[in-house]
């Protein structure tokens, strides 16, 4: 534990640093890093002769999302229908994603064995993860270019003010089991915790960082099934390294293992607060 409080003390003024203080072409490589690293650990739950080649459909991919999908200031900075559809395909995923986690292992019979659905699980998981990013960053960066960063570090704050609600609230009265075949130690009184600090700090978040929803309310709808989806997002991260018989994704982190096990919230939270919010 005193190993993951200080590499948490290090790591988070830098991803806040490099979220307000990185030009946007800068913070499109350094998440592309990050999510070529999810790729690789994702090799993990794919199978195959080797991870090398486990990382080529997850490669090729993404690159081709680049020629598809406008990533230029102004295209960015107007949400077009190609960045709608990524977002629509990663809020769908996930809502599917909750299912399977809660389901675990009843619904595993239809994918574990496959050689193909790995694949599309890890693109569905981090590609999404990785455009929705992008779009909220680059949100009004011509006429106000701090604007998408507050929405960034708005959406990393109620994850994490979740994940600490839920750890505290869980471990002083947690009963009610989640997904016991999945995360034993997550329950609903944690979920609930979590919810309530997470609706707590974003909305105290919203104002000072005088972020624009149409109002209170559709701000605490959207912050309530963005901190849901993220609480499940971390199961389902826990499912496929059940099903596939493996702790921590890598051990990069000190104290934390991998990128995933450090972004397995976020991943899940992105494409749904970004779906919702320039949907809604």
């Amino acid at each position: 534990m005193k190993l993951r409080i200080i590499t948490a003390l290090i790591l988070a003024p830098l991803v806040i640093l490099g979220i307000f203080k990185l030009s946007l072409s800068a913070f499109m490589v350094a998440l592309a890093f990050i999510t070529l690293l999810g790729f690789w650990e994702w090799t993990q739950f794919v199978g195959g002769p080797s991870r090398m080649v486990g990382l080529i459909p997850g490669l090729a991919v993404s690159i081709s999302s680049v020629l598809f999908v406008p990533f230029d200031v102004l295209s960015l900075n107007t949400v077009t229908f190609p960045h709608i559809v990524i977002l629509s395909l990663g809020f769908i995923w996930w809502l599917f994603a909750s299912f399977l986690a809660v389901t675990y292992p009843r619904t595993a019979v239809t994918w574990s064995e496959s050689k193909v659905f790995p694949h599309l699980f890890g693109l569905l998981t981090l590609l999404p993860f990785f455009w929705s990013v992008v779009l909220l960053r680059a949100e009004g960066i011509e006429t106000s270019p701090y604007h998408g960063a507050k929405l960034v570090l708005y959406v990393c704050l109620i994850v994490w003010a979740a994940d600490s609600g839920a750890y505290f609230v869980g471990k002083a009265i947690g009963q009610r089991k989640m997904a016991p075949n999945v995360s034993p130690n997550k329950t609903l009184e944690g979920l609930f915790g979590g919810i309530v600090t997470a609706i707590v700090v974003g909305w105290a978040a919203a104002h000072w960082f005088d972020l624009k929803f149409s109002s209170d309310g559709l701000m605490i709808v959207i912050t309530l099934v963005t901190v849901v989806i993220s609480v499940l997002g971390d199961l389902v991260e826990s499912m496929f390294k059940r099903a596939s018989g493996i702790k921590d994704s890598s051990n990069i982190i000190p104290g934390h293992g991998g990128v995933l096990d450090r972004v397995d919230s976020l991943t899940a939270a992105f494409p749904v607060f970004a779906f919702l919010y320039f949907v809604l």
